[in-house]
């Protein structure tokens, strides 16, 4: 039999433990203070955020402190693939969350993976990088939001994962307005070299946000033989219907930027087009009178109008003439410049 969370003083790799009353207003466990029982249904829950770094989180998890062995084990494996496993009534799963980055204005990974395992009265969420769900929440409950259920800090953990997501969103929507005012008005110096890492980043959300859907989509399929309550099962339609709206929204952002990258290189290849043409107007004009003045330039006997007064306006007026006969006869083939 499983022993009971409140047998130790304190769980080892535990980060931070929050109490739920039934009224559904959270308070943070003190360091060193015993860890409660979770109460009997309709009494609260309790909520425990655990490093899984800490090489100790395995004893805890062989004893059964933190649910069902094989499920926790399972969930709370080195694996990166998002997932999701009922059991027992219990939901194991890994989902996609946003690595919280040191220093102001950071950019936002959505490479980060939170393990949780949630039970009837009992949250047990961890992770391997500090990620932002789990803090937004703390700092939520711990303001005075009232969390009736453990499904319902599932569900607040995700909301804050998606909607800091939809901000990246938003900011690289933003971005992308912007350059597309420049290709519009044809300024575009350094778009390009911006365009890249934002249609990298919505790739990156689009393929983060597949997992999630993927995640909470088979939640609504495992629960319908009754294995979960049906709270459960609204929440995970709820949050599944988020997901969609938002991985929408992400397809469209990575296709924009891939359509304005296509616009750009059309629009440089036109104008190395021009310059190509304009070079090679040039050199075609430049090349009769180069051959002539280089054949008057000649250190050798019996060269023409050597001796005749007015020899060089002559071999000016006939490199004059070659050029504008090379012009002519540019017009008569028929070579324009490369039209917009």
């Amino acid at each position: 039999m499983s022993r009971l969370l409140s047998d130790e003083p304190a769980l080892p790799g535990l980060l931070w433990a929050m109490r739920f009353d039934a009224s559904g207003r959270g308070e943070l466990v003190a360091h060193g203070e015993p860890l409660p029982a979770p109460g009997s249904f309709g009494e609260g829950f309790l909520w425990l955020h655990v490093n899984l770094n800490d090489a100790r989180v395995a004893r805890l998890i062989a004893d059964g402190h933190l649910g069902p062995r094989h499920l926790v084990a399972a969930t709370f494996a080195n694996d990166p693939h998002q997932r999701v496993a009922v059991e027992d009534g219990h939901v194991g799963g890994v989902v996609a969350d946003l690595v919280r980055e040191a220093g102001a204005g950071a950019p936002a990974d959505a490479g980060g993976r939170l393990h949780f395992v949630l039970g009837p009265r009992l949250l047990v969420s961890g992770r391997r990088h500090p990620v932002a769900g789990p803090e937004a929440a703390r700092e939520a409950a711990t303001e005075g939001r009232t969390i009736a259920a453990p499904v319902a800090l599932l569900e607040i953990l995700i909301g804050h994962v998606v909607t800091a997501m939809a901000a990246t969103g938003g900011r690289l929507a933003d971005e992308l307005d912007e350059i597309e005012d420049h290709i519009l008005d044809a300024r575009f110096r350094g778009d390009r070299r911006r365009l890249g890492p934002i249609r990298r980043d919505a790739v990156r959300l689009h393929r983060q946000l597949l997992g999630l859907r993927a995640v909470f989509h088979r939640l609504e399929s495992a629960g319908t033989g009754g294995d979960l309550p049906q709270a459960a099962l609204a929440a995970a339609a709820r949050i599944a219907q988020r997901l969609d709206a938002l991985d929408r929204d992400m397809v469209v952002l990575a296709e924009r930027s891939r359509l304005m990258l296509e616009e750009l290189a059309s629009y440089v290849n036109q104008q190395a087009n021009r310059q190509l043409y304009t070079l090679s107007v040039m050199t075609a004009l430049f090349l009769p009178p180069t051959l002539v003045t280089g054949l008057f330039g000649m250190n050798t006997k019996g060269l023409p109008l050597a001796e005749t007064e007015g020899g060089s306006g002559i071999a000016i007026g006939l490199a004059v003439l070659s050029a504008a006969a090379a012009f002519v006869a540019i017009r008569l083939l028929g070579i324009r410049p490369p039209r917009d």
